[in-house]
């Protein structure tokens, strides 16, 4: 029965759904006129049967020159666009990329963005990104339009094809995200699909620590006109890293599967990962100093013995497509994960920023989430005068349960050190350790589900030469907080709000588009936690109410068509959230974040392709209620930060090429009062391909250097929302594989 009642909310009747109802007298005809032509467009398919990851008929958005970015992406209910029909900034890195820089997640490949700094998150080991100096967790990543459904702290690059970063607010092109944050931009993973050519390729590869690693990427086209398609990957890296002590295992296998005919399209994925991490090296909390400490070595380890984290997941999506004629096309897209996660956890805090003196204490959790998440859509075209109009309209479902337990032991403190660690084994609770249900039977302690309707129209004016695009999304958040080990509700909130948008286009020339932009960021309040930065907060539990960040936009994009740049000027406010003197945890004041993006990507000239660009940020805390924090700048966020990477087929040695990057961010602050500045640093990273051929099998090669120079720094300052905690930069570390395509 309560199945029952859950589907019968997934799908409660709504505008759209009344919409799709009643053009189904026209869609049964549209089909059989469709049933009627398809001998004359059986040659056609055949001929234009392409890979497509979101069940579109598009498929992806071809690679622009050099094949390490595209030339659009997903700009969310609208569909995939061109960069230059699009006002908003788009970024989607490629397959190739994902390769031939040997990435191994996320973050990885959002190394190459000149706007995005990866982080990590408060007392686990999960990635996080500051994006235009706001943040977004990895756990709000997207996976082929929905929220939520990858692993929560550490996606693995076996399981995507694309990364696609939208930059800037975005609740009416895509809804809130789950947990509140991305005001300063989203990230949308595609899956991998098979492609017309068949595929059976193994990798085996080592790297820094006696790190080894093995894959296989297989896939297939089959039946009439090959309209289905089948793509399997699987992974197991397991071993060491450049870090002393640290070990890493991962388990990774996904599947994905698609179908076309004339007028629908069908997708689906299926994926499961198992990341393990050892005496993985935590961060280092500097609330108690009144000094930044110098960098350690970088592959030393503080790390105590017995220290874990332990994350499965299963997840599953699918998505189709269905053309009711020529103009009118209509979609529906679904998900649903189920994770387990455990991890005992001993972060250091500092105590004295000149000896490297400090203490660590053990925080165990457990923790289990269901997350269920949906569309529907319906998108037209049609022409009122010498208007064209993309008539867009949407709903949108996400639920997802929340279990979880705690056991944090905070006045039985190891005493260590920063420089010279003192290893204790894992201690036992005292009697004094703090507990919020049972570790091994986590209880249900939050509960959110977000619903929302969207319209939209994009018009086109004066020979398609102005784009302007007006919409808007109702958005409800209902989130509830439960007790822990009682599961008695302890806290509800329910609330709605319209976020509008409006974007133009003005095509200036054929390769120069001119383009400015309105978009707000709506964020379901979050709860306040129990703990943050290691203080016990006094309202723990509380849900708080939804804010609205408001974002103004203007750039101008070129087309070169074998070289590409863009210029963009923002700003943004948002609310701020945090614990406060008095430790209650809330939003007081407000953060304002001005920028300029100068971005450049493509092929400079025969074999020479660059990628990369800079960022100017100006992050400042205004109206925070305290004359030591107005205008300061906001933790984490430095004033300028840049990548510029460069890739180049070596003339006279057929299929060898060398690539370098250069990744640099300006100092910034661990502190709201801006005491504690962390020195900026830079970083090159190298690497090298060769391509060959055994026996008449393609063989590549691939060899990577990262921190070349074996820099000691701190990689990034904070990752949770008011937290200014360190995290040391990776040292010197190799890695080679070998591909074999059979």
């Amino acid at each position: 029965m309560a199945a029952h009642s859950h589907i019968q909310a997934f799908f409660r009747p709504t505008l759209l759904v009344c919409a799709l109802q009643a053009a189904l007298p026209f869609l049964a005809g549209a089909a059989q006129a469709q049933t009627t032509e398809a001998t004359t467009t059986t040659q056609l398919e055949a001929i234009t049967v392409t890979s497509s990851a979101d069940a579109s008929a598009e498929g992806l958005s071809k690679p622009y020159a050099g094949g390490q970015v595209a030339r659009g992406g997903r700009a969310g209910i609208l569909g995939t666009q061109d960069n230059m029909d699009t006002p908003f900034s788009i970024t989607s890195y490629t397959n190739e990329l994902i390769q031939n820089q040997q990435a191994r997640s996320v973050g990885d490949i959002l190394q190459n963005d000149p706007s995005i700094r990866v982080a990590r998150g408060f007392g686990n080991f999960q990635e996080s990104y500051f994006i235009r100096g706001f943040l977004l967790s990895s756990d709000n990543i997207a996976y082929n339009g929905l929220y939520s459904l990858l692993p929560r702290q550490y996606i693995s690059s076996e399981l995507f094809e694309r990364v696609e970063v939208l930059h800037g607010a975005s609740t009416f092109l895509t809804g809130i995200t789950p947990s509140g944050d991305g005001i300063g931009g989203t990230i949308n993973l595609l899956p991998k699909r098979a492609g017309n050519e068949p595929l059976t390729q193994v990798t085996a590869g080592t790297a820094s620590g006696s790190q080894a690693y093995i894959a296989a990427d297989v896939a297939r086209r089959f039946g009439p006109n090959d309209s289905t398609g089948i793509r399997i990957n699987a992974a197991h890296r397991d071993g060491g890293t450049g870090v002393d002590r640290e070990s890493v295992k991962l388990d990774v296998v996904s599947l994905g599967l698609d179908w076309r005919s004339s007028n629908a399209r069908l997708s689906a994925d299926i994926g499961y990962q198992n990341h393990r991490l050892n005496e993985t090296r935590t961060n280092v909390g500097v609330s108690a100093v009144t000094s930044v400490p110098r960098a350690p070595d970088a592959s030393s380890n503080w790390a105590q013995p017995g220290s874990y984290s332990d994350e499965r997941d299963m997840f599953g999506t699918v998505r189709g497509e269905y053309d009711i004629n020529q103009n009118v096309t209509t979609w529906f897209a679904a998900g649903m994960r189920k994770g387990k996660e455990s991890n005992s956890l001993r972060n250091f805090n500092l105590t004295d920023a000149i000896t490297g003196a400090g203490n660590t204490y053990r925080f165990d959790n457990t923790g289990e989430e269901t997350v269920k998440a949906g569309e529907l859509g319906i998108r037209g075209k049609l022409t009122t005068g010498a208007v064209k109009h993309t008539l867009v309209a949407s709903y949108a479902y996400f639920d997802s349960e929340r279990k979880n337990a705690y056991t944090y032991d905070n006045t039985n403190t190891q005493n260590t050190n920063l420089y010279n660690p003192v290893l204790s084994g894992l201690p036992a609770f005292s009697g004094l350790a703090v507990s919020g249900g049972d570790l091994a039977n986590p209880n249900l302690t939050a509960k959110k589900t977000l619903t929302s309707y969207a319209i939209g129209d994009t018009m086109s004016f004066a020979d398609d030469k102005v784009l302007l695009t007006v919409g808007a999304r109702h958005q409800t958040v209902d989130t509830k907080a439960f007790a822990y080990g009682t599961s008695a509700l302890t806290e509800t909130y329910k609330a709605s709000r319209v976020s509008p948008a409006a974007g133009i286009v003005y095509k200036a020339a054929k390769e120069v588009s001119i383009y400015a932009n309105y978009i707000e960021s709506l964020s379901p309040g979050s709860t306040a936690p129990a703990l943050d930065g290691g203080r016990p907060v006094q309202n723990a539990g509380q849900i708080l109410a939804p804010y609205v960040a408001k974002q103004k936009e203007v750039g101008v994009k070129y087309d070169g068509g074998k070289l590409g740049a863009s210029a963009v000027l923002f700003t943004t406010d948002k609310p701020r959230v945090f614990t406060n003197a008095a430790n209650v945890y809330g939003a007081e004041g407000k953060d304002k974040h001005q920028g300029l993006e100068l971005t450049a990507f493509g092929e400079v000239m025969r074999g020479l392709k660059i990628l990369g660009g800079v960022t100017f940020l100006d992050a400042k805390q205004e109206s925070s209620g305290s004359a030591t924090t107005d205008g300061k700048r906001v933790i984490g966020v430095p004033k300028v930060q840049g990548s510029l990477g460069a890739e180049w087929d070596v003339a006279g040695v057929q299929g060898f090429s060398v690539n370098g990057r250069v990744t640099a961010t300006g100092s910034s602050y661990a502190d709201a009062v801006n005491t504690l500045k962390v020195p900026g640093w830079a970083r090159l990273d190298i690497g090298a391909r060769y391509l060959t051929e055994v026996q008449g099998k393609l063989v590549t090669i691939r060899a990577r250097l990262d921190n070349v120079t074996d820099r000691n720094y701190w990689a990034s300052v904070g990752g949770s929302e008011g937290s200014g905690y360190l995290v040391l930069g990776n040292p010197r570390t190799f890695s080679l594989t070998a591909s074999v395509d059979f």
